[in-house]
């Protein structure tokens, strides 16, 4: 009886705020617009609000993300939010909307769910300039649709130079581009934020993002570098400096397709990088580290790069791909990469890898948190290209190992050496080569035995001893 009279205050409570006129946002810029309610937001491109496909579909809550958070905010491990709204916001609050491009302005904002600077059309600038963002948001609205944002566009072409942004609230992300057809370009330019939940660069809902020598840092829990949330994009970094500091807070969390290109990336409490469902993340010439010391939500595995599909709906369904060109990959702590519930090809060429003392693993493929028991391992194919790794590379009863050495490559580890999976295979081509540190189990080898180096173990294929 008490749900049903919250209920039914709480719809009153609706009815009454739908009928209040709508307030005007006082504005000290003359280039910006005196509008503080705004229209609504497109839909994602998919057309499907959360809680749609990909979902849960026998109605109890998905397993939790990586950062802890119930499924339903940002990518999860480092970036996710918490529960919020179901639907998309109806309007956008912003303390200045810029319809012509400023310089040297002074931007604030410090209500919760409130934009300090608002963008939903034509090409704008905004260039020297100052904002600040404090005041609180939570859920959905803000991670998937740009709320509570220091800086949002949600149309048109948006360009940000040499201008510092700063956010102290939660749920207050610093820059956010959200729609199909929205185009963000940022440069010269310096991100911080303190609170949880709180990513630098956020993209959402098929929208585009472009960085050039940005720096950001962020201090909350759930609060990545680069991150995106439902319906992805795609973003696009070129030097700079990432770093974050808070439990679940990756400095990459992809739900759309990233490359990022001459940067120094770092998680001091979290997986370097976090990949969900079938989207993307290239690397080249980048340095990054990162510290899994702490399990984030029901997570089993410490690891530096986590590559799953967290059946949220926040993330599309297919293959995904990790493709890493030249720089250095630190972990300090756990296995380098670990696969469960998706599809994945991982490339690496040319990497300096620094491995954490705990673990002998290189890349484990098992059933974690996430998915249908049974169906939820993890299936990978590694194609190595002048690259050379150490460690076990291990796969579980429920998944799949596709190993390719190529180009003067070289593997000192052993493979599926429990032997719990019954589809492992390598080739190695006649430039690469592989010392076995234990016994190794394939389903299928291909390649010169000479190319070998046993170590005194002995390699097993379909059973038999080679």
């Amino acid at each position: 009886m008490k749900r049903m009279q919250k209920i039914l205050s709480l719809s009153l409570a609706a009815m009454l705020a739908l009928s209040a006129p709508l307030a005007l946002a006082e504005s000290g810029d003359t280039n910006s617009s005196a509008q503080q309610t705004m229209q609504a937001p497109p839909e994602p491109p998919s057309g499907q609000m959360p809680g749609g496909p990909g979902g849960p579909s026998d109605g109890q809550q998905p397993p939790e993300k990586p950062d802890g958070d119930f499924s339903g905010g940002p990518g999860g491990a480092p970036g996710g939010p918490g529960m919020g709204s179901s639907s998309a916001p109806t309007e956008y609050q912003a303390a200045f909307t810029l319809t012509e491009s400023s310089d040297g302005q002074t931007y604030e904002s410090t209500q919760g769910d409130e934009n300090a600077v608002l963008v939903q059309e034509g090409s704008v600038t905004i260039s020297n300039a100052t904002v600040n963002k404090t005041g609180s948001s939570d859920g959905e609205s803000a991670d998937f649709y740009g709320i509570n944002a220091a800086i949002l566009a949600t149309g048109g072409t948006l360009s940000v130079t040499n201008t510092a942004v700063t956010t102290a609230g939660t749920h207050a992300n610093g820059i956010f581009s959200y729609g199909s057809g929205t185009t963000v370009n940022v440069s010269d330019t310096a991100i911080t934020t303190t609170g949880n939940n709180s990513g630098g660069l956020m993209t959402t809902g098929g929208a585009a993002l472009n960085a050039v020598n940005v720096t950001v840092s962020t201090a909350g829990n759930s609060s990545a570098a680069i991150r995106s949330d439902r319906g992805g994009g795609t973003v696009t970094v070129t030097g700079g400096t990432y770093e974050t500091a808070g439990r679940g807070s990756p400095a990459i969390y992809s739900t759309a397709d990233i490359t990022v290109s001459d940067a120094a990336l770092s998680a001091a409490d979290s997986e370097a990088v976090v990949i969900e469902g079938g989207n993307s993340v290239t690397l080249n010439n980048v340095s990054i580290s990162g510290n899994d010391a702490n399990l984030n939500g029901q997570s089993s595995v410490k690891t530096n790069v986590l590559i799953y599909q967290s059946m949220s709906g926040d993330a599309k369904d297919g293959n995904s791909t990790f493709t890493v060109n030249g720089g250095s990959m630190t972990a300090l702590t756990g296995d380098m990469i670990h696969v469960t519930n998706v599809t994945t090809a991982i490339t690496l060429s040319q990497v300096d890898f620094t491995y954490a003392e705990d673990s002998q693993v290189f890349l484990s493929a098992s059933a974690d948190a996430w998915g249908t028991s049974g169906k939820n391992g993890g299936h990978v194919t590694l194609t190595l290209v002048d690259q050379d790794i150490e460690g076990d590379l291990t796969a579980d009863s429920g998944s799949s190992l596709k190993v390719i050495l190529s180009a003067s490559s070289s593997l000192i580890g052993a493979v599926n050496p429990g032997s719990a999976s019954q589809d492992v295979s390598v080739t190695l081509d006649a430039t690469s080569t592989w010392t076995l540190t234990g016994d190794s189990y394939l389903t299928a080898f291909s390649g010169d035995m000479s190319r070998m180096n046993l170590n005194g173990y002995t390699l097993y294929v379909n059973g038999e001893a080679q």
